[in-house]
């Protein structure tokens, strides 16, 4: 695993010790950035279930203002110190180490905004997808700033639900077994209506 591309570009990155994770893989990973790369430089952005950080990390390589990691479990917050460390990443960037309702509910109650979120639960926590896209598009949607974008990544056999309150799905990537599905809200969707709806990579 791998920073992809921008100021720690091939700079290896460390996974969690002793848990079953399931890290974005390089590849998916490259597509998620290719498809924000217009979107990335001077943008918050939200890394929740974290992990080993590496997605929030590509984020501030590319140019993101700063990057919130929210991880609860010991070794992956470890793993992103780690992470930090290495690359000599002191600042930009804020570790919160709550659940991940509990980080959405006090950033939101802070006043604080995101112009893009990415939430990669374990995939077969459908429970973690209905209840972290119903907060951002409800009790704390006012996280989102008027043209914030947030990105699921899921198992492509399990589609998520087309709207979560204020949120409404998009576009929809497709790699092997992975989707990633994007959503907005809904006053910002509506200002395109030609948006692709679906795409699917092949031969990756």
């Amino acid at each position: 695993m791998r920073v992809i591309a921008g100021t720690y570009r091939s700079r290896p990155l460390t996974a969690p010790r002793g848990m079953d994770t399931r890290p974005t893989s390089d590849r998916l990973r490259e597509t998620l950035f290719n498809v924000l790369a217009p979107r990335i430089e001077g943008a918050v952005f939200i890394d929740l279930f974290a992990g080993s950080g590496a997605v929030g990390i590509e984020a501030l390589s590319r140019g993101a203002v700063e990057t919130v990691f929210v991880e609860k479990a010991e070794p992956a917050v470890q793993a992103i110190r780690k992470n930090l460390a290495t690359l000599g990443i002191r600042s930009s960037y804020v570790l919160e180490t709550r659940s991940v309702a509990a980080s959405l509910k006090r950033i939101a109650g802070a006043g604080r905004q995101a112009d893009i979120v990415f939430l990669d639960p374990p995939y077969a926590a459908q429970e973690e997808y209905e209840r972290t896209l119903g907060l951002l598009g409800g009790e704390c949607a006012g996280l989102l700033s008027t043209d914030a974008i947030v990105i699921a990544e899921h198992e492509k056999k399990h589609a998520l639900a087309e709207s979560y309150d204020l949120l409404r799905a998009y576009r929809v990537l497709r790699q092997g077994d992975a989707a990633l599905s994007f959503f907005r809200l809904e006053n910002t969707a509506n200002k395109n209506p030609g948006a692709t709806e679906s795409d699917t990579e092949t031969g990756l």
